[in-house]
């Protein structure tokens, strides 16, 4: 069993001070830098989503058949 005086609390113990005193301001860059990198996740999963919509938009009007046929198959469901 694992006590006190094992050399794994002692490593974490370490790896929490040094985290939490290891620098002023480290904790607060690594969540800034969390948040900034999921705001550019989201923005480019939009930015993905947008360019979808408009692929499958050119795709339509470079067929007019099928993009009559899509209308068709809307109106039937609607």
């Amino acid at each position: 069993m694992l006590g006190m005086n094992s050399w794994l609390h002692w490593v974490i113990l370490l790896i929490v001070v040094v985290i939490l005193f290891g620098g002023r301001g480290k904790i607060s860059s690594i969540a800034g830098d969390l948040g900034k990198g999921i705001n550019a996740f989201k923005k480019n999963l939009k930015s993905s989503s947008e360019e979808n919509k408009d692929e499958a938009q050119r795709a339509l009007d470079a067929n007019p058949i099928a993009g009559e046929r899509v209308k068709k198959d809307e109106a039937a469901k609607g």
